[in-house]
């Protein structure tokens, strides 16, 4: 599994998404369930996930799909 099936499986784990509704384009405004309990959720999921613990201050500040793959990237996570 690549680290790119790995987010989207964690992404549609955490906020509760049907693969329909899955864009790697999304935006944390188009996702309900992306609220204060997600953003938790999300940087839990990450840490399980790739092994890097967020800072709370780059949890809350992830706006979309691309702010996490970003983040992970500047630390050694691929997504090719």
């Amino acid at each position: 599994m690549t680290n790119r099936d790995k987010l989207k499986e964690l992404l549609l784990d955490v906020f509760l998404l049907e693969e329909s509704e899955f864009s790697w384009e999304m935006t944390r405004e188009q996702i309900d369930t992306w609220d204060s309990l997600g953003v938790v959720a999300m940087a839990v999921g990450v840490q399980e996930t790739f092994g890097y613990h967020m800072k709370p201050d780059e949890a809350t500040g992830i706006g979309s799909v691309k702010d996490i793959i970003a983040l992970l990237e500047t630390r050694d996570v691929k997504f090719d």
